[in-house]
C-alpha cells in the first residue's frame, strides 16, 4: 500500500472527542477496538495528480487520534472528495473543526456525504 504524501499534509486541528462522536467513531469502520483514541486530527492533504508536472488536487481528512496526534494513516473516519481549490479544503476543514469542538462532527461528515 502505498504510503500517504505527508509532504503536503496540513494539519487544522487536534480536538478532544466529545461522547456523541465518540459513539459514532465507535460504530464505523475507522474503529480499532481498545484504541486510545480521544481526539480528532483534522487535516487538509494534497493529492497529486498522476501528470508530467507536479500539480495537485486538495482533500480534508479526518482521523481518530490520541492525545499526542498519533493516528492511523490507513483507517480515516472521512475523507472529502478532491477539490481544486486548498482555499475550498480549508474553508471546509474549518467547518470541521467548529462541528468538532460542538460534539457535531459526525452528523457534519455525514451531511458531507449526502451533498
Amino acid at each position: 500500500m502505498k504510503t500517504p504524501n505527508y509532504h503536503d499534509f496540513y494539519q487544522k486541528a487536534l480536538i478532544p472527542i466529545g461522547f456523541n462522536d465518540l459513539r459514532s467513531l465507535k460504530e464505523s469502520d475507522a474503529t480499532i477496538p481498545n484504541s486510545p483514541y480521544t481526539h480528532w486530527l483534522i487535516a487538509v492533504e494534497g493529492v497529486q495528480l498522476p501528470q508530467p508536472t507536479i500539480y495537485y488536487n486538495w482533500k480534508v481528512s479526518i482521523y481518530p487520534a490520541d492525545c499526542d496526534g498519533d493516528f492511523n494513516w490507513r483507517k480515516p473516519y472521512y475523507c472529502s472528495e478532491n477539490m481544486e481549490l486548498m482555499d475550498q479544503a480549508n474553508k471546509l476543514a474549518s467547518s470541521f473543526v467548529a462541528s468538532g469542538k460542538k460534539d457535531e462532527l459526525s452528523s457534519s461528515t455525514l451531511l458531507e456525504k449526502i451533498s
